[in-house]
């Protein structure tokens, strides 16, 4: 067990025997300081009227040391909350004089990185996952603001974020991405961002699945018949019945598939983006005419210790590319999901089945399902309707 494992473990006891003493607060770990969050009085200048949660940033190390002294401020915070005495001039001063002289942006990169990827009961598939979405949904941004600090070096760090924020398109899925994810770094190291920073999210949406020409069923059958290599057939075949991601493929149970089950259901595995989600073949038969209960996958890497879910997503789609396929796997997915939509399957089955939340598939499918919803409003209004009295 590493120094950080044990720290943490040390962490939980201390909170479960704060919470034992209905203390009020519990102990966090921002890299290698210790904090106090808790139900607070507004501090100086906040807008707030009544007490909330908030955190007291006491700049004491992340230590065994720095526990036991965190242990005692939280027993002298909780009973001046309880006199009616506390001032958070006391703690704003002491963390102004407690903070480091000059922290460099690598070293509060690097911070936030170690405190993502050191949380408590990752194992090596978890560990796998946390580090592809590091690659693609933070560290990427996280160098862009990088670039923002060596261009204006003069510039206030939470500026800085507005204004790296500010180069990615607007409306664009890039930019919602990197609000998320400077936004939690900013968070992490305490760093005050502008109100106005949530206008920069945009509107990106359902628009950009609207506007995709997706693939006819005909087409999907027509372009599995050209890809030469069986296995990657299956692949594909997997794809266009059961609207998996490009990674999920590599990463779910067939057992009741390849047995002979006649529902052919299949359960995509915990160690997928999403987690654990069952899903059922539509079209069914599919299911024979792509003969996925025979199929065998393609030998490739897919073990996360040393490769990532991410990696393995882009061999499908470099593969994909190599066959000369007119449209991106993923087109596969969403021409799944519009296909549940004419069968009717209620949104939050279908949801369910893609490993999202019913909002997010409510927005990305908004068209079809106004259409949907549309048509069956008015063929009940239809038959609901007087007869005519034709002359």
């Amino acid at each position: 067990m590493g120094q950080s494992d044990s720290l943490d473990i040390a962490i939980a006891k201390l909170n479960e025997r704060l919470k034992a003493a209905r203390l009020g607060l519990r102990v966090e770990r921002r890299g290698d300081r210790l904090s106090l969050r808790g139900t607070l009085p507004p501090r100086p200048g906040s807008d707030r009227l009544r007490p909330h949660q908030q955190r007291i940033p006491l700049g004491l190390p992340a230590t065994k040391a720095g526990l036991k002294q965190i242990e005692q401020e939280a027993k002298v915070i909780t009973a001046r909350l309880i006199e009616r005495t506390f001032n958070w001039a006391d703690y704003l001063l002491a963390a102004e004089t407690t903070e480091p002289e000059a922290v460099t942006l690598d070293d509060r990169i690097a911070q936030f990185q170690a405190h993502l990827l050191s949380r408590p009961g990752l194992d090596v598939v978890a560990l796998a996952a946390v580090k592809t979405t590091w690659e693609k949904a933070y560290a990427p941004y996280l160098k862009k603001l990088l670039a923002q600090t060596h261009e204006h070096p003069r510039q206030p760090l939470g500026a800085a974020i507005v204004a790296t924020l500010e180069t990615l398109p607007p409306h664009s899925r890039s930019r919602q991405v990197g609000c998320t994810a400077l936004k939690a770094f900013a968070n992490f190291h305490q760093i005050s961002l502008p109100e106005t920073v949530d206008a920069l999210w945009g509107s990106y949406g359902s628009h950009k699945t609207q506007r995709r020409e997706l693939p006819s069923d005909q087409e999907i059958l027509t372009w599995y018949n050209r890809i030469p290599n069986p296995t990657w057939q299956t692949v594909y075949g997997l794809m266009a019945t059961y609207g998996l991601r490009n990674h999920e493929v590599f990463f779910c149970d067939r057992a009741e598939l390849m047995a002979g089950v006649a529902e052919a259901r299949i359960t995509v595995l915990e160690t997928t983006k999403t987690g654990l989600h069952d899903v059922w073949p539509f079209y069914p038969e599919w299911v024979e005419h792509f003969q996925l209960r025979q199929g065998h996958l393609p030998p490739i890497n897919t073990d996360l210790a040393t490769t990532t879910l991410q990696r393995v997503g882009q061999q499908v789609a470099l593969q994909f590319k190599r066959y000369g396929l007119p449209f991106a796997p993923y087109d596969l997915r969403h021409a799944w999901a519009v296909r549940t939509i004419h069968f009717g399957l209620p949104d939050t089955v279908a949801a369910r089945m893609m490993g999202h939340s019913v909002a997010i598939h409510t927005r990305t499918y908004h068209r079809w399902i106004t259409l949907r919803d549309q048509r069956q409003a008015v063929q009940t209004a239809l038959q609901n309707r007087p007869s005519a009295h034709l002359s």
